[in-house]
């Protein structure tokens, strides 16, 4: 597969996953991978910084589809289908950079509270 074919499919599941969030016949366990693989998506934060040549979108091109795969597999197929038929309707914001907002505020809580548990403000 190509990588823009890749590209697509995660831009057509990444909302699809989301939506399934949402669906009653979701397992938890899939719901959890979810919720994980949406706030990496969409966290300004990575494993490995982005402007480390090459080694940077690793982690972006191995970790997200990898995610991605282990809850379309968790999820079941009608489940699946009825999310992604969804999504592909779903026009995606672009450029709005305010919706990072609430992500930069979790994260900088996160490392408020971590910094407070190690004591170190």
């Amino acid at each position: 597969m190509r990588i823009q074919e890749r590209i697509d499919k995660v831009k057509v599941y990444l909302p699809a996953l989301f939506l399934a969030l949402k669906h009653k016949d979701t397992p938890l366990l899939a719901k959890a991978i979810a919720t994980f693989a949406l706030i990496y998506a969409i966290s300004p934060i990575d494993l490995i910084p982005d402007v480390i040549p090459v080694i940077g979108y690793l982690d972006d091109l191995l970790i997200l589809p990898i995610l991605i795969t282990l809850c379309v597999k968790l999820i079941p197929k009608a489940v699946m289908e009825e999310c992604v038929t969804k999504a592909k309707d779903i026009e995606l914001p672009k450029g709005k950079w305010i919706h990072a907002i609430p992500i930069l505020v979790i994260w900088v809580l996160l490392v408020v509270w971590i910094l407070r548990w190690l004591n170190w403000i």
